[in-house]
């Protein structure tokens, strides 16, 4: 596995973020509480774990790198970025986690000017594992016994009238994002659960995920990440591809989304 540019090596990342998802199981596998933070949604002791594993691990690892994770942010913790910078979501999902889907994932993601040039998304209930970055990847494969196995080049594929998959969020379909999809006339669509949605068209098994409504750019950079260099493509409304700071066109919020469009043709953003 190699490295990126100011010395952050993704294999240091991906021990990170396997330590965060065994942080998360040990909850898990246990009765837990559930909050609601100032904004409704619910949180978890797994959240908070893994986040505090997160940020010791890459504190170590790339000391001098600002890190913008979810539950801090949430806390009022935001530090100053310019050029690169960290998006953390230690727990995409926590609705998933809380009923027991196992469709939820560890997110990190390296920033540099804009744009997201490593991701590491893990899934720790059901072992799978995505990873890039601009030296290497992307790749795919699973986590057996903190070890990874079955690892492979991904791409995604080609789109074909009459044939395209669509993934909708499992917790966050509405009425506009239906409205979009019947633009694009998808013979299946599924529900599914975090970032697994950007992992699933960067390897090929599927080909649109429409988001409508408030996301966080936690959310998105580590799959952002892996499905550009997949192939694919995340844009705006306006068709440019989707922006990383603190504020960024059509976002409610400091480091907030606009909605977007995941395609894994990019000519299927000509079209939307």
């Amino acid at each position: 596995m190699s490295g990126t540019d100011r010395g952050v090596a993704i294999a240091e990342i991906i021990r990170i973020a396997l330590a965060a998802g065994d942080g998360i199981m040990t909850v898990y596998s246990a009765p837990f509480e559930v909050c609601l933070k100032a904004d409704s949604s619910p949180v978890t002791k797994a959240d908070l774990l893994a986040e505090e594993i997160i940020l010791e691990g890459l504190r170590r690892v790339a000391p001098g790198i600002p890190i913008v994770a979810e539950e801090s942010a949430c806390a009022g913790a935001m530090p100053d970025v310019i050029d690169t910078f960290f998006l953390v979501d230690p727990l995409d999902g926590t609705r998933e986690f809380v009923s027991r889907s196992d469709e939820f994932t560890v997110n990190i993601g390296l920033i540099k000017n804009g744009e997201p040039v490593l991701g590491v998304v893990y899934a720790p209930a059901t072992g799978e594992i995505a990873y890039t970055d601009p030296e290497g990847g992307p790749f795919a494969g699973r986590v057996r016994e903190g070890e990874l196995v079955d690892l492979h080049p991904i791409r995604t594929r080609g789109f074909e009238p009459g044939e395209t998959i669509a993934l909708v969020s499992r917790s966050h379909c509405d009425d506009r994002t239906r409205a979009s999809l019947a633009r694009f006339s998808p013979s299946i669509t599924e529900a599914l659960g975090s970032s697994l949605k950007f992992c699933r068209i960067a390897e090929g098994l599927a080909d649109i995920y429409p988001r409508h409504g408030p996301t966080m750019q936690w959310d998105t950079a580590a799959g952002d990440a892996i499905l550009r260099a997949a192939g694919g493509c995340v844009v705006a409304p306006d068709g440019a591809p989707l922006r990383y700071a603190r504020v960024v066109p059509g976002a409610t919020c400091d480091f907030g989304n606009p909605d977007f469009f995941a395609f894994g043709d990019p000519a299927l953003a000509e079209r939307f």
